[in-house]
Formats: structure tokens, sequence, C-alpha cells
């Protein structure tokens, strides 16, 4: 009785915006879907106005946008990976603008890079500022993406952060030198996202080992898959039941690195993880957003960002294996995030991803992530290039 009072008065504290979503979440998933297509344009457009209405006003992307604080300050490491998003959608849709956009990112993530190649953790205005290999190598992405459409201006700034990530990596292909102060100390698996970064930098300044350093943490990163999929030190808090956004971070590295090598043994093992997740999902395209060491749910919330990221993984392999559980489950878990997104109502939520469903659920609590806002467009642009064949085929 005592808790649920104090659940009934925090409740009542809330301001009125968050009182109002969270009422309409406890209704349950919206029955209607706004299709990828607009799902897509709105959430384009909410990343600008989370650019335009940064706290910091300084050409990065707002961390988040709160119902209980408002716009945040901006966070370079998203803002280094949604930079590929902004490009690509100028790219399908000739937006000039989102090109636009993605270039006073780039010029915002190169004026704060640190002498030696790194970058800090946490948003624009966290303490300490040291150089964190996590958030390098997210920013790395947007580098390479900058080098591949826009040319040699962000050439010198993404070999800086490449090499600095290859030169830190431990002899077994650990990163322990620039840990995030922002999390839980020890090794996380989820670093071969980190790996993805080198990747791209490999693709586009071939002959620098960057590709090679990152497989070498794919290997090492691969030493804590269980043989049913599960991976051990995954979490950015608590490795017992780690978030489906840390998971997904994983499996992307992993699928990349096979995109990368075309090493077989690379995509068993993506597979391994990615068919363990098939069994956490519900029908209904509902994904526990904490998971346990037996795929079971450890939370009755759903993260967004999760869901979303490893939906587009499970669309790559698709491709590469035409095995259709992988579509078939990603256009369900697609679905399920696209009726969470309002393509209505005030503009700071209006295409705006939450971090969780329902709104109170405990990751970005009452949050418009920007980085849930990437995923989710990431995701549904590939559903719509893979295409819904029939079900099960």
């Amino acid at each position: 009785m005592r808790r649920l009072t104090r659940t009934i008065l925090s409740s009542l504290s809330l301001p009125r915006a968050a009182r109002a979503e969270r009422h309409r979440d406890s209704k349950g998933l919206p029955p209607n879907d706004p299709s990828a297509e607009r799902v897509i344009d709105h959430a384009i457009a909410w990343l600008g106005r989370a650019q335009d209405n940064s706290a910091s006003r300084d050409g990065g992307i707002a961390r988040h946008f709160g119902l209980v604080n408002g716009w945040a300050t901006s966070y370079p490491e998203t803002t280094g990976y949604i930079v590929p998003t902004m490009l690509e959608h100028a790219r399908r849709t000739g937006n000039s603008d989102a090109r636009v956009r993605a270039r006073r990112m780039l010029d915002w993530l190169v004026a704060i890079q640190m002498p030696d190649g790194g970058f800090q953790g946490g948003r624009i205005d966290s303490k300490p500022v040291v150089p964190v290999t996590f958030n390098t190598g997210q920013i790395l992405l947007g580098l390479a993406a900058g080098v591949a459409d826009l040319g040699d201006a962000y050439r010198d700034a993404m070999n800086a952060a490449a090499r600095w990530l290859a030169e830190s990596l431990d002899d077994d292909g650990c990163w322990r030198r620039h840990p995030t102060p922002f999390a839980q100390p020890g090794e996380k698996a989820y670093e071969t996202h980190v790996s993805w970064g080198l990747f791209e930098a490999d693709r586009v300044a071939p002959g620098n080992g960057f590709g090679e350093a990152g497989l070498r943490q794919i290997a090492w990163a691969l030493t804590k898959q269980a043989d049913n999929g599960w991976v051990a030190d995954c979490c950015l808090v608590n490795p017992s039941q780690p978030l489906t956004h840390t998971l997904g971070y994983f499996l992307r590295g992993v699928v990349e690195a096979y995109r990368l090598s075309d090493d077989p043994a690379l995509l068993a093992a993506a597979r391994r993880t990615a068919d363990g997740l098939l069994t956490a999902l519900d029908p209904d395209g509902r994904l526990p957003g904490r998971l346990t060491a037996d795929w079971s749910a450890a939370v009755p919330w759903v993260c967004l960002t999760g869901s979303v990221q490893i939906a587009h993984c499970w669309l790559m392999l698709y491709q590469y294996t035409e095995d259709p559980r992988y579509r078939d489950a990603a256009l369900s878990t697609n679905a399920f995030v696209r009726r969470t997104v309002r393509v209505d109502g005030p503009p700071e939520t209006r295409g705006g991803v939450k971090g969780s469903f329902p709104v109170h659920g405990d990751y970005g609590t009452y949050e418009y992530l920007n980085w849930a806002a990437k995923f989710c467009i990431d995701s549904n642009v590939l559903e719509l290039a893979v295409g819904r064949g029939p079900k099960g085929d």
C-alpha cells in the first residue's frame, strides 16, 4: 500500500504533459500504425528540431526532450551516428536540409575533438571531460560518413579518431584504457559497436589497419557469447539483465564484422544471438526491455531503442540468409514501435521516439531520445528497401 501511495503521489507531482502521456500509455499500445514512410519523415523532422532547440545551441543534437525538464544539451556520441542517418536521408529523398544539418553536426564534432583524437563521454556539459572509447567509436561513424559523402574536410579528424581507437586496443582485443565514467566499470561486450566505426573508417581509408583492429575486438567480444547466443558483460549497469539497447549494439557490431570480412563464422555468431532474441519476442512485436540469460523477460516495459536496433539487425540477417523468421520478426517489431510514435500534436514530441513504452519505464523515463529516433528511422528505411513479402515464405 505504501509503495502504491508513493507511486500515485509521484505521478501527481509530474508536469501535465508527463501525466497525460503516462495516462495515454496506460491504455495500451495504440491500434493504428502510422506507416513507415510517415514515421521516417516525422522522425527526421524531430531530429531537426532537436538540433535547433538543443539547450547548448552549438550545432549538436539535444540528447532528449524530456516531459519533465524540456530540451537537453547536445550529446556528441549520438550526434556522431545521427550524421549517417541524415546523409542517407538526403541521398534517398533529395532533402538538402538534411545534408546541411549533417555538415553542422560534423563541424561541431571536429571542433570538440581532443588533441589525441578521442572524444568525451556524456553530454557536452558533462563532467569529467575525458576521452572515452565508446563515444569516440560512435562519432567515428559520422566522420567516416562525412568523408564518404562530403569530402576530405573530415578526413584528418576521422583518421585521428580511428588511430586513437586502434592504438588503445589491448593485446587481447578488449578496450580497457578509456572507459566511460558514466557507466558501471568493467569490460563491455557491446563495444563491438565501436568496431563498426573502425570498419567504416577502413572503407574510406584502407591500408591503415583500422578494420583489422576492429576484427580483433570482435573476436574478443565473442568470448563473451554463450552457446544460446547470450552475451555476458553487455550492459551499462546490470550485466545479468542487459538492455535490448546494448544487446542491439553487440549484435550490430558482429553483423557489420561479417559484412566487412565475409567470414561465415561471424555470420553464425550473429545468428546465435539473433535467434536467441527471436525467442524473447511476443507475437505483437513486443520485446521486453531487459532480458535474462535464458532470454526471458526481466521487466514489463519495452526499450523502444533496443527494439528497432534489433529489428534492423534481423532485416540485415534476412538479406544475408533469406530466413523469413528474421524479416517477419523485424516487421512485427518495427510496427510495434511505430504505433508508439505520434505524428500529430506538439512539435516537441511529434515524430519523437520515447525511451520506454510505457513512458514511465526505466529507460529514458519520460524522455524522447535522439538515438531512439535515429535507429527507428534506420530500421524503417531498411524495411522499405527489403519489402514485405508473404509472412513465413
